[in-house]
């Protein structure tokens, strides 16, 4: 018997949105059935522990216990119905943190400050709660848009696949960040060659590995581009090989790219547009790890922020945050093409999806 499939869905408290919801999945349409609600404020971002034991959401707001800070919460997951249990709480020592992830060895959450501009460890005890952060460091400097890169603004950070070196794509720099880091202590020390730079005024958001560990993609918020890099893994180097537009030719509005993710064979990109409302297909290149267009899949609802592959790679979710739901589409996996099941399920200001198995 399949195992039950599960997703998270973070969303924003400020309005009608209550926290973490938790839906049981069809995985043949993408039907979705609301299970269980965990109130918490604002969890924009999820990360599920590599155990699958633990899940850790943001929370992005600008003050927490009386100081300019975020926070991260740890839930434990309960393994029969996976229904959420609070552990804990810790400050992510900066404002408006939008994105946090876990290493390989589940010893680490680490987390990004949009607003604070900058990037935090967090150490995980055994039972999965939080220690107050071991390390944060303060990014500096402005980006060409005066609007958007006043200062830095770091928008994801993920560990590599041989959890070595922490990259965190830095929205405000034009910059993806490069640490390596101490496991003994829970520390990001700078690299030798500290970032990898991207064109002026591109405002990288969020960063992908191809599942061959050599190529690495970040989808550029500001200027609507996906950058594909050549990534030296014993150095923690990455070498730009690629932009490409995540828009279709002719397109004349506002849009502004959100989430990546790479499909399990290595063979397609895909990418968020908001504003055209789309995702992006990319075909991969196997020698080099360029992208070539495929195709534009409309989103069926407005300003797609986030959105997740089915374990099988099989179902992709789109959270539309503006139009309040999220839209089910069969992937295609010989041209990665997408298909809408017909299934739209509403849910209050959606921006993660996380899958889950049980």
């Amino acid at each position: 018997m399949a195992p039950e499939m599960l997703v998270y869905v973070g969303t924003y408290t400020r309005k009608e949105g209550e926290g973490i919801y938790l839906y049981r999945v069809d995985l043949a349409k993408g039907k979705l059935e609301l299970v269980d609600v965990t109130p918490i404020v604002s969890p924009s971002f999820l990360a599920i522990h590599p155990s699958g034991r633990y899940l850790y959401s943001v929370n992005e707001v600008g003050e927490l216990e009386g100081k300019p800070s975020g926070g991260v919460s740890a839930f434990a997951i309960d393994p029969e119905t996976g229904k959420l249990r609070f552990l804990n709480q810790q400050l992510s020592q900066g404002e408006g943190p939008c994105y946090v992830s876990v290493d390989k060895t589940g010893k680490f959450a680490f987390v990004a400050n949009y607003v604070g501009g900058s990037v935090a460890v967090l150490p995980i005890r055994e039972d999965g709660a939080l220690e107050p952060a071991s390390d944060s460091v303060q990014h500096e400097g402005k980006g060409a848009d005066p609007n958007r890169q006043e200062k830095a603004h770091a928008h994801s950070i993920l560990p590599d696949p041989q959890n070595r070196y922490i990259l965190a794509a830095d929205l405000g720099l034009d910059r993806v960040m490069v640490y390596k880091l101490d496991p003994q202590k829970g520390k990001l020390l700078p690299n030798e060659t500290p970032w990898a730079q991207l064109a002026p005024g591109a405002g990288p958001r969020h960063i992908a590995f191809h599942p061959n560990g050599r190529y690495v993609y970040v989808i550029n918020e500001l200027d609507s581009t996906m950058a594909v890099f050549h990534y030296d893994a014993e150095r923690g180097i990455l070498q730009e090989v690629q932009t490409i537009t995540a828009l279709p030719e002719g397109f004349e509005g506002t849009s502004y790219c959100a989430d990546v993710h790479v499909s399990l064979d290595g063979r397609f990109v895909y990418g968020s547009n908001r504003g055209h409302d789309s995702i992006v297909i990319f075909a991969v290149e196997k020698e080099t790890g360029k992208l070539s267009c495929v195709g534009h899949e409309p989103t069926r609802g407005s300003f797609p922020r986030n959105f997740a592959l089915s374990p099988d790679g099989e179902l992709l979710l789109v959270a539309n945050q503006k139009s309040d739901n999220i839209v089910a589409y069969t992937v295609n996996r010989e041209t990665g093409l997408l298909s809408f099941t017909g299934e739209i399920t509403e849910a209050p200001i959606p921006v993660c999806i996380k899958f889950y198995a049980l």
